[in-house]
C-alpha cells in the first residue's frame, strides 16, 4: 500500500529561510493559493531550490514554444504520469493559456483524439514517446521537426523531461494538492 502522506512535510520560514519563505509567499499568490505545497517542499533545499526555480522558470512561462503548446505537453505528461499536483496546478494555468473543457478530454485520450491539429497531434505524440520510451523514432522526429525549428525541438525535449521529472519528484516526496 502506498502512504498519501508527505513524506518530507512543506517547510515554513525557519526551513525554508527568508529568501525562500518569501520566493514560497510570492508563487503560491501567483498559483492562486495560499500554500503551494510544491514550493513549500523544495523549498527546504536552499539555493537548490532557487537554481531549479531559474531553469524550471525558463522552460515555462520563459520558453519560446507558445503558452498554450507547453501547458498541452505539461498536462500530457501530468495525465501520463498520474500526477495529480501537477495536473490540478497545470489545469489552472492552463485555461490562461486557452485549455478549456473539451481540450481536457483530448489530452486524456492522447494524439490518436479526433481534433488535434496536425502540429498538435505531432507534440503530443512526442510527448507519449519521449515519457513511455525516454526517446522518438524516426518518424514522430520528423513530424515534431516539421513544426518546430531547432530551438524549439531542444526545447520541447527538456520541457518533457523537466515535468515528467517533476512529476517523480511530487509522486515519491508524496507532495499534497494545493489548498
Amino acid at each position: 500500500m502506498v502512504s498519501k502522506q508527505p513524506r518530507i512535510a512543506p517547510g515554513r520560514l525557519r526551513e525554508l529561510g527568508p529568501i525562500n519563505w518569501v520566493v514560497w509567499q510570492v508563487l503560491s499568490r501567483a498559483a492562486g493559493t495560499s500554500d503551494a505545497q510544491l514550493f513549500s517542499t523544495l523549498g527546504r533545499t536552499g539555493g537548490l531550490f532557487r537554481g531549479w526555480l531559474h531553469y524550471s522558470g525558463r522552460l515555462m512561462p520563459g520558453g519560446k514554444l507558445r503558452r498554450h503548446e507547453t501547458e498541452l505537453v505539461i498536462l500530457r505528461v501530468a495525465h501520463l504520469r498520474q500526477c495529480e499536483y501537477e495536473t490540478d496546478h497545470h489545469i489552472r494555468l492552463g485555461k490562461r493559456a486557452g485549455i478549456t473543457q473539451e481540450i481536457l478530454e483530448r489530452l486524456r485520450v492522447g494524439p490518436q483524439a479526433p481534433g488535434w491539429s496536425d502540429r498538435e497531434r505531432a507534440l503530443l505524440t512526442a510527448v507519449d514517446q519521449l515519457v513511455t520510451t525516454r526517446d522518438l523514432d524516426d518518424d514522430a522526429w520528423s513530424a515534431l521537426a516539421a513544426h518546430y525549428d531547432e530551438h524549439r525541438l531542444i526545447e520541447i525535449v527538456l520541457l518533457v523531461n523537466q515535468y515528467e521529472g517533476l512529476a517523480s519528484t511530487i509522486t515519491t516526496l508524496r507532495i499534497q494538492n494545493d489548498h
